[in-house]
């Protein structure tokens, strides 16, 4: 006969079968967007990823990496597995948490057989609860990729699972074993993700109660004043404070006692050594366990945290990704405590209309020098105007000010009050960036772009526009799950209040309370649902509560519990099996692959032993992660513009890796190091009689540091300055003509001088420019310099006019371009050969999966091949230029990546080919879409804020095609003029006719859109 626990252990093991199977299914072949190209990469060869590093998820990403068995196309593969696995255990332990706590509802202790139906009914709560979880829509989504969060959901998972076991033992010995586990296992979360401590006061609460049956609400309070204060010992007296007391002992031992570098941080690894081992000694002499526990968890934690070992002894290796250079222990401890990604008031401080009102010299900065540490700079204490209570709405960035007005509903003229900014936290940052979430895992989401909202079982599900309705993340859960878990959420607060309080305590430690932790800005770069997956773990139990609710209350009419605790589970199941159904094609990402696609099309449009500029995280970590794992084109040296600032990464690029030599720069680490030179103004220098400076010159002045270019800081110290916004290069044009990387037939426009400026708005360089320049020079046109879109839009430096398109790349060249209001000139040559050998993987399949991120790259290809085309039609190869055309629709076809903003310009190409018939199958095709979306809006009266991309998308296009058609009908004119002048026999009767009436046509077209346009622009914007 199975007995209760071999029952609760095999559906346990089955419920992880069904959620390993599903996310296998489901995960992506190979290195998603964001940070999982940088993730695969640091893993397959344990190097040093962004602060603070994951070095546990490295350790065990290098071990199924092994799992590819030599095939690095596989690589990136198995490292997504190691996510799917962890969030298939996670799964498990949720499950064991549920039936655990399950058992409590019921009334049972930890010594009680349940009886058949009791078992029923708890394995089915758990069944549903935990497979709601699985086909979450955030927690779907970290299971598919090489990311933290599923390992961090996973460590998650066990600790709580690990408490509420510790609750069902009687035996201290047995309970004091399980506490030190439970520290281990949170030591090593640290090498993950710091999400798993939130879980702590929620864990204070199971020992409170277990410690004292009749709670009182002071031993409750004190409860969590504890648990908060242990997660303050950890976040910052372990995590960063111990490596910090080391490195205060490493300045002594270094510069006051002239002892080797490393002495004092050995002296004081061995110091909590001898400190543990002499408290444990002593516990165990006196006999008290407690204080044993405690010293033995502490001791347990630092051996899991010990796991950061990783990222210092990798460092020194200099792997060719090694971010801050965290080699020695002072840059270790800022590597810890993430100082590059400055900070966010929490409790008092300033808001976005506070001005500076003063800088003051904070604590020193030390970095390693030939025998001592180095004071370098110092930390730089900002003080504020204006500071206030509470701040939400502090930052500045360039749309940010009128971001915040508008979601607290504020004046322009008005400063924020504590009002404003709770409103604000409220409204955005609580319902839009975490009530918005929560919906969309247990209501339904409408959709997958950037602010998309949720659906109420009642949103339109017919007469959809075609946009709309053949996005895949549209998914309507009718509410479904949400009922069930406010259900199963009411059941357990009448049930089972202590353990109510303790789930209740996870969701909003891990859910509100970490919106208020985070304090997020008015704009995020990318959607953030997956921070807050621990709060809809705990949401997810409620759900299989859910099932135990229903069973109950049928049994009040049903009196047989048997056929009553059925029905339930039957109910109940709707619920996952319609989150899965709905939610399996938006989160199927095999077959997937222009991420990586997109990073190979990128540096196969550069010459050999290239250099290439890159902006985002998107731009950068797929290139990545194909130059160190696929070992496709390593001749390539990226460079990340943000990181360019930074005098580690300028180190870094003086060295050679694989067949890329080190970059010459004539500027000394004197010249870039921290402190120095990061900010370059623009100071008008009368003194200077030319309006342009000689750039060479100029670094020379900088190398020197000479006081002719100095400026002083207002925190004390001095930089260079810019004496004048123009600048120039002088150009050996007669040498450079030579060269055979020069395009055709355009020898005799190199320049003698190239000449740029400041970008206007731009009043300074930063180091990153600086030394951009300083290449530019030292380079002297050796090695081919490339920007890619990003890059080049946002560097301080007007060089776009000098830039030559070659692909998705734009290298810099002394030829002025003509670039027609775009960004450089085409290089057709080289980029009709570039673009032969790009990939689009998954293209040819709508069945695959492309999300907006996917969707947007694919945009951006599509203009690339557009302005190729286009350049040939200006050449008169018109041949050429349909053949660019077709193959781009061929390549990248609307059935995958819809047709999109840049197609007008496709259909004006067109015309202008008298390719009549496709152009106008274009129009009519993207104005129906434009024209039925804007119905779609109107017609529902739907939120302007959460719909704001699709209306605003559509009346770009509704203009773009109306401008289109005013411009061909004009141009129609022109033609039918010219031929009735022209004294020409080949030109007939009939050929002003259809000129005519291809004006006829196209002005017909003008005023149906004029009147559409300005029709639903007075609907939508004019209220």
């Amino acid at each position: 006969m199975m007995t209760y626990k071999k029952l609760n252990d095999l559906a346990g093991w089955i419920i992880f079968l069904i959620a390993a199977v599903v996310y296998g299914l489901t995960v992506e072949d190979t290195a998603s967007f964001w940070d999982c190209g940088e993730f695969i990469a640091v893993s397959y060869k344990l190097m040093v990823p962004h602060p603070p590093g994951a070095p546990l998820f490295l350790m065990l990403g290098r071990v199924f990496s092994f799992l590819a068995f030599g095939d690095k196309l596989q690589v990136a593969f198995w490292i997504n597995m190691l996510s799917a696995l962890s969030s298939a255990f996670t799964i498990l332990f949720m499950f064991w948490s549920i039936t655990l706590l399950g058992r409590k509802l019921m009334g049972l202790r930890p010594t009680d057989e349940p009886t058949g139906v009791q078992t029923f009914g708890i394995l089915a709560a758990g069944a549903v609860g935990s497979l709601a979880y699985t086909f979450s829509d955030s927690f779907w989504f970290s299971a598919a990729e090489a990311e933290v969060y599923a390992m961090s959901s996973f460590f998650t998972a066990v600790v709580f699972w690990a408490m509420l076991k510790w609750d069902t033992l009687s035996d201290e010995a047995d309970e004091n074993r399980w506490l030190i586990l439970i520290a281990y296992i949170m030591g090593l979360s640290i090498g993950v993700h710091l999400l798993n401590l939130v879980t702590i006061p929620a864990l204070g609460l199971i020992y409170y109660f277990k410690k004292y049956p009749t709670p009182t609400n002071i031993g409750i309070f004190t409860t969590l004043a504890v648990s908060l204060f242990i997660i303050g010992i950890v976040m910052v007296g372990v995590i960063p404070g111990l490596p910090s007391i080391a490195g205060g002992f490493e300045i002594f031992f270094v510069n006051t006692l002239g002892l080797p570098f490393g002495s004092g941080a050995l002296f004081f690894f061995f110091a909590i050594i001898g400190a543990l081992v002499w408290g444990i000694r002593y516990s165990i002499r006196k006999e008290n366990a407690l204080l044993n526990t405690a010293l033995l968890g502490f001791t347990f934690i630092l051996i899991g945290y010990s796991s950061y070992a990783l990222v210092i002894i990798r460092s020194n290796f200099n792997p060719p990704i090694d971010e801050n250079d965290p080699s020695d222990v002072m840059s270790f401890v800022s590597y810890l405590k993430r100082e590059q990604y400055g900070d966010r008031p929490l409790l008092y401080g300033r808001t976005f209309v506070s001005e500076r009102e003063s800088v003051e010299q904070g604590e020193p900065i030390y970095r390693k020098g030939k025998d001592k540490y180095e004071i370098y700079d110092y930390k730089m204490e900002i003080k504020y105007n204006k500071e206030v209570l509470f701040p939400r709405m502090y930052s500045n960035g360039e749309d940010h000010p009128e971001l915040y007005r508008q979601w607290a509903g504020m004046r322009p003229d008005k400063d924020p009050t504590l009002f404003d900014h709770i409103y604000y936290m409220i409204r955005y940052q609580i319902g839009h960036m975490y009530f918005r979430y929560f919906l969309w895992n247990f209501a339904g989401r409408d959709g997958d772009e950037k602010e998309a909202g949720w659906l109420l079982p009642w949103s339109p599900s017919k007469d959809l526009p075609e946009e709309v309705a053949n996005n895949k993340a549209r998914d309507n859960f009718y509410m479904l799950p949400l009922i069930l878990g406010i259900v199963g959420l009411l059941y357990q607060l009448k049930k089972d209040e202590k353990n109510f309080a303790v789930v209740g305590m996870l969701f909003i430690l891990t859910g509100v309370a970490l919106v208020v932790y985070m304090n997020s800005p008015p704009v995020e770069p990318r959607e953030r649902d997956y921070i807050y997956v621990g709060s809809f773990y705990a949401f997810a139990m409620w759900i299989g509560f859910g099932v135990l609710a229903i069973a109950d209350g049928l049994m009040r009419f049903i009196k047989n519990p048997l056929p009553a605790t059925a029905i339930a589970t039957v109910v109940s199941m709707t619920v996952p099996t319609i989150m899965g159904a709905k939610g399996w094609d938006n989160h199927d990402r095999s077959g997937r692959y222009h991420s990586v696609d997109q990073a190979r099309n990128m540096l196969a449009s550069c010459a050999p032993n290239a250099i290439l500029f890159t902006g985002g995280d998107n731009d950068t970590f797929p290139l990545w992660y194909v130059q160190e794992v696929e070992g496709f084109r390593t001749d390539v040296r990226v460079i990340v513009l943000s990181y360019f600032n930074t005098d580690w990464y300028i180190e870094q690029m003086r060295r050679k890796v694989y067949e890329s030599d080190a970059l010459p720069f004539s500027l000394t680490y004197d010249n870039y190091k921290s402190g120095v030179n990061d900010f370059v103004p623009y100071v008008e220098n009368p003194a200077l009689k030319a309006n342009a400076i000689n750039l060479k010159s100029y670094l020379q002045l900088v190398k020197e540091n000479n006081p002719a270019i100095q400026v002083a800081l207002q925190g004390g110290g001095s930089t260079a300055a810019l004496p004048a916004k123009k600048m120039y290069i002088d150009v050996d044009s007669a040498a450079i003509a030579q060269k055979p990387w020069i395009p055709k037939g355009k020898a005799d426009k190199v320049v003698k001088r190239m000449e740029f400026s400041l970008r206007n708005g731009a009043g300074a360089l930063y180091k990153g420019d600086l030394m951009l320049l300083d290449l530019i020079v030292s380079n002297n046109w050796e090695r081919p310099i490339y920007f890619n879109n990003t890059s080049a839009n946002t560097i301080a430096l007007e060089l776009r006019e000098w830039l030559q398109m070659e692909g998705l790349t734009y290298r810099l060249m002394p030829l002025r371009a003509n670039n027609r209001g775009d960004v450089g000139e085409v290089n057709k040559e080289v980029m009709y050969e570039n673009m032969k050998k790009f990939q689009f993987r998954g293209f040819d399949n709508e069945k695959v999966y492309h999300d907006e991120e996917y969707r947007k790259f694919a945009a951006n290809t599509r203009n690339a091949f557009y302005r190729l085309a286009l350049q040939f039609y200006l050449d008169k190869e018109n041949d050429k230029a349909k053949e660019v055309l077709d193959n781009s629709l061929r390549l990248i076809p609307d059935k995958s990546i819809p047709y999109d903003y840049y197609i007008p310009r496709y259909i004006k190409l067109y015309y202008a080919l008298k390719e009549y018939d496709k152009g106008n199958q274009l129009a009519e095709l993207v104005g129906k879409r434009a024209k039925d979306n804007l119905a779609y809006i109107v017609r529902y009266d739907l939120d302007d804020f959460q719909n704001s991309s699709l209306k605003d998308r559509s009346m770009i296009m509704i203009n773009q095609l109306r401008d289109l058609y005013a411009e061909s009908a004009e141009r129609e004119k022109n033609i039918a003029e010219n031929f009735a002048a022209a004294n020409d026999s080949s030109i007939t009767q009939a050929d002003i006719d259809k000129a005519k009436e291809r004006q006829a046509f196209f002005n017909k077209k003008f005023e149906e859109y004029e009147k559409i346009f300005n029709d639903y622009y007075d609907r939508l914007y004019g209220k």
